[in-house]
């Protein structure tokens, strides 16, 4: 699986393949019928499936780990707990499971991700190093890495590891879109008038990066803030502006 770190005859078990992160699938809701014939009462597991899907994995995931304290379910249900929106309790989650399988990078990856949903970024950064110096082949992880090193705007760090992803798994296609965004060093390719007007320092400016984002011009709005974080690393406003011009571009791109 990977190479093995911790305490001896601890191996390193690589994070399972994204969305599901490691959940186990569960089952479709079974339809029920509101007709005229009436039907037997519904078993306790029928009434369960009717429920929100969310409370539905809780539910099921807290009776799994009661039943087993050692399983590896801490992980799906810490996961359940932060798309929920209760960050602390999938933090809590996560640390306890991840004492006695300190090997387990999808439970680390939830960890990270739980983390920065509760606004500490370079926490969550710690995370997924952890699960990069046991495995540097994780795809996952160097994608979450290149992530977070892009919103702390330090971009040489973030190409690095969106390259890795990119290169781990052909089929990242956010990857790619990033790399190919960010990867262009503030230069727009062509030799448009726009292109030569971008070209000036003068106009590498927030306010001008706006109005070319407001009129729909993503890439260009996109290698304006580049230069600004390029120059300033911690210039909050570009590095926001950034941000929302990347949604913009993936958008279009998703929609192509």
């Amino acid at each position: 699986m990977g190479c093995s770190i911790g305490p001896p005859h601890t191996r390193w078990i690589q994070s399972d393949p994204l969305p599901h992160a490691g959940l186990t699938p569960l089952p479709e809701p079974r339809i029920t019928s509101f007709g005229m014939v009436s039907s037997p009462p519904p078993a306790w597991g029928d009434t369960a499936a009717e429920e929100p899907a969310a409370t539905f994995a809780l539910r099921r995931y807290e009776e799994r780990l009661a039943k087993d304290p050692g399983s590896l379910a801490f992980a799906p249900l810490a996961d359940a707990h932060r798309k929920a929106g209760r960050t602390g309790e999938a933090v809590r989650l996560c640390r306890e499971g991840l004492e006695r399988f300190p090997a387990y990078a999808t439970a680390r990856l939830i960890l990270a991700k739980a983390l920065l949903d509760d606004g500490d970024p370079e926490a969550a950064l710690a995370e997924v190093r952890v699960i990069l110096d046991g495995n540097p082949a994780d795809a996952q992880a160097h994608r979450l890495a290149g992530e977070l090193e892009r919103r702390a705007g330090r971009l040489p760090e973030a190409l690095v590891h969106l390259r890795q992803a990119a290169a781990l798994d052909p089929a990242d296609r956010e990857s790619r879109v990033l790399l190919e965004m960010l990867d262009g060093d503030g230069k727009l390719a062509g030799g448009s008038a726009l292109a030569r007007l971008l070209a000036d320092d003068t106009f590498a400016t927030v306010s001008f990066g706006t109005v070319c984002l407001e009129q729909g011009l993503a890439d260009e709005a996109a290698q304006i803030f580049l230069r600004i974080l390029r120059k300033e690393p911690g210039h909050a406003p570009a590095r926001m502006r950034l941000d929302e011009a990347l949604r913009v571009k993936m958008q279009k791109r998703k929609g192509s």
